[in-house]
Order: C-alpha cells, then sequence, then structure tokens
C-alpha cells in the first residue's frame, strides 16, 4: 500500500515536471530510477529497507502513465486517441503474460549464485528499464511545434490538424485554468469511474497468480496458467478501443466493458469452488475486460477537457484518485478464503456494475447538455 501512496501523491506534479523539463527527458529519467529501485530490491535484507523502496517505487512510477496520456494529447485528435491508450494498456496486460512467464523460467533459478529466485526476477525485470530509458531520452517525440525530425511544413501541419481540439505542448499554465479544472464537478463523476476500474485492475494485476492457484495449479505452474487471460486482454483492448473511438461510442464501450467484467466476477463468485476449469474459463473473461475499460476512459475524459491546462492536471488527478480503488483491490482477496475468493470476486463485482450504470448516467449528462447547446457551439464528447 505504501507504494500506491507515493504514486498518487506525485503523479499531478510529476505530470507538469513533464511538460517543464520535456517529455523524453523527463520519462526516460522516471523509467531509468524505476528500473533501479527495481532492482535495488533483489538486494533487500529486511522489511523497513522493502517498505522504502516501495515507496520510491511509486514516486518514480507515479508520472509514466498520466505522462504517457498526456503527451498523446500534444499529437492526436480525440477521436484518435482511444486506440492509442488502448495500445498502451494492452501492452501491459503483455506484460502480464510475459511476466508470468519469465516468473515461471526465473522460478527455476532458484539457489544459483546462492540467490532466491525472487531476487532474480526482480534483477531480470529492472535492467530492460534502465536500457529503454536511453532510447528514450534519444527518440521519444516530445512536442510537434518542435522535433526535428519534422520538416517546418509537417510541424506546421502537425499544429494546425489539432488546434482547438487537442493541447499544444508549449502552452502554459494559468491559475483561472487551473481553478475551472479543479472546480468542474463533472470531471469527478470521471475520476469515480475510473476508482471502479482501478478495482479490478489492481486486484487482478496482483492476484491473477493466487486466483489462478486457487483454481487448482500449484507452485509455478499458477504463474504459466497467467498467460492466457492477458494474452486475450491483448485482444480485447484494442477492440474495444476502437470500436470507442469510430464510432464515438466511448461511454458505451467503457459502459459494456465494466458490465461485461461485473458478470463475469459474478459468476466466478457464484461456481463451486471446485469447478475449476469453469472459474478459470471466467477468470480469461474477467481480467481482460476489466483492463479494457481504460482505454475508452481516459480517451472520454481527454475528449472532454477543452483546455491544456485541464489536461496537464484532469489526467493525472483522475489516476490519483483512482489509487483509492488501487488500495481497495490490494486487500479484497484474502488468502483464507481460497479456492473461492468471495469477498473479492463480489466486491469486483459491485465496482464494475456500479462503473456502467455511472458511465450510462454520465452519458445522459452529457446528451441533455449538447441538446441545450446553440449552432456553432463546442459539443461534448459520447
Amino acid at each position: 500500500m505504501v507504494f500506491f501512496i507515493a504514486y498518487a501523491l506525485f503523479e499531478t506534479p510529476e505530470n507538469y515536471l513533464l511538460k517543464k523539463y520535456t517529455p523524453s527527458r523527463w520519462l526516460a529519467f522516471l523509467m531509468f530510477m524505476w528500473g533501479v529501485m527495481t532492482m535495488i530490491t533483489a538486494a533487500c535484507k529486511n522489511f523497513a529497507a522493502l517498505v522504502a523502496l516501495r515507496f520510491l517505487l511509486g514516486v518514480f512510477e507515479a508520472g509514466l502513465f498520466p505522462g504517457i496520456v498526456y503527451c498523446l494529447t500534444f499529437w492526436y485528435k480525440p477521436n484518435e486517441r482511444a486506440v492509442r491508450i488502448a495500445l498502451i494498456v494492452a501492452c501491459a496486460t503483455l506484460g502480464g503474460a510475459f511476466g508470468g512467464a519469465i516468473a515461471f523460467a526465473v522460478g527455476k533459478m532458484n539457489g544459483v549464485r546462492s540467490m532466491e529466485a525472487w531476487r532474480w526476477l526482480f534483477l531480470f525485470e529492472g535492467a530492460p528499464c534502465c536500457v529503454c530509458a536511453i532510447f528514450t531520452w534519444f527518440v521519444f517525440p516530445d512536442f510537434p511545434e518542435t522535433v526535428t525530425w519534422l520538416s517546418a511544413e509537417e510541424r506546421e501541419l502537425a499544429v494546425e490538424r489539432i488546434k482547438g481540439v487537442a493541447s499544444l505542448g508549449q502552452h502554459k499554465l494559468s491559475w483561472g485554468e487551473a481553478r475551472d479544472t479543479l472546480t468542474d464537478w463533472r470531471l469527478y463523476v470521471h475520476y469515480l469511474l475510473f476508482v471502479a476500474f482501478s478495482v479490478g485492475f489492481a486486484s487482478m494485476s496482483q492476484f491473477a497468480p493466487t486466483i489462478v492457484q486457487g483454481l487448482g495449479y500449484e507452485g509455478l505452474s499458477a504463474q504459466l496458467f497467467t498467460v492466457p487471460p492477458y494474452a486475450i486482454g491483448f485482444v480485447v483492448c484494442v477492440v474495444v478501443a476502437w470500436v470507442s473511438d469510430h464510432y464515438e461510442m466511448r461511454a458505451v464501450g467503457a459502459a459494456c466493458s465494466f458490465l461485461i467484467c461485473g458478470i463475469a466476477f459474478l459468476v466466478e463468485a457464484l461456481l463451486p469452488p471446485t469447478a475449476f476449469v469453469a472459474r478459470y474459463g471466467v477468470l480469461c473473461v474477467a481480467l481482460p475486460f476489466a483492463f479494457a475499460i481504460s482505454a475508452p476512459c481516459l480517451s472520454w475524459l481527454t475528449a472532454n477537457l477543452r483546455n491544456t491546462t485541464a489536461i496537464t492536471l484532469a489526467v493525472p488527478l483522475n489516476v490519483s484518485i483512482a489509487t483509492i480503488g488501487q488500495i481497495t483491490g490490494s486487500f479484497i482477496y484474502k488468502s483464507s478464503e481460497s479456492p473461492s475468493f468471495p469477498t473479492g470476486h463480489y466486491t469486483n463485482a459491485g465496482f464494475m456494475v456500479a462503473g456502467a450504470l455511472g458511465a450510462l448516467a454520465l452519458r445522459v449528462f452529457y446528451v441533455r447538455r449538447n441538446r441545450r447547446l446553440g449552432v456553432g457551439e463546442p459539443r461534448w464528447r459520447l
């Protein structure tokens, strides 16, 4: 939980620093330090050191995901973002799939050079972050107004195509816009949707091996059997996002993902504890749609932010407030309830159904507000 506390506290200020120091340098710095903290964890000898490192890991990871989403608003129109966000989230599901496979392989290194397998795992998973950080520093695109690999005409085109509908990277923050963003109540409904999403996302990210183990698979096999749900998640994330963007149905895409996920968790809770095959099959539905909620929700939020200050604040605030859901998701799967885990499944089902109802209610609000707008006034996106 100390990781999530740091994560929540540092997201918004780190999004501001991303603009100040440019995305390529700031994200590279975060990635490198994140990798270093992960590798140092392999040397932990006591609980106090572990807690300190988890806090620092939260500090350096905090700015990465909201920062990448923020960067997309410099380059893409609202109806072009969901698929891009989905590819980021979907790559996280691939990370989960590879993570399970890597954990299975590294588990066989237990005792190599007198080190436990879990220490090797932190070394292997931290090192690529440090290497990727070097490439990020040199090749990650900053703002369309400044990138050197575009010609003057291409830079002008990149800027002109997003004027009025997206964020300009060199725009300065103003207190008036910040105040309007912080006091806009409708944004907090978007944030609550992400809280509901985060319960399922966090619980699946942390407890998938535990749940699989409860389905009858032991030890390293439990790691290996987490791979298929994450692999399916990659496809589901991209398809849901593409449909949401292409048909301007972000609210419906989010609500349907919430509802399918909620039903899957409810079925998971109601099935007999010994129905291992059926419960594993349902998990292969629940986990992908738990991840698929993110892209349409984030795309919907950024599509209804009217200035660069709102995007600078609202995106990290969205993820920071969602930490409430992540902390909740960290505690709902109790080892004492294995193999059925009713508390975890019922809690997830409740949050998912609430998220579906919230998304539909917010959509109704935007539809009614659009009906009151005059000709030529910018309309709220659905």
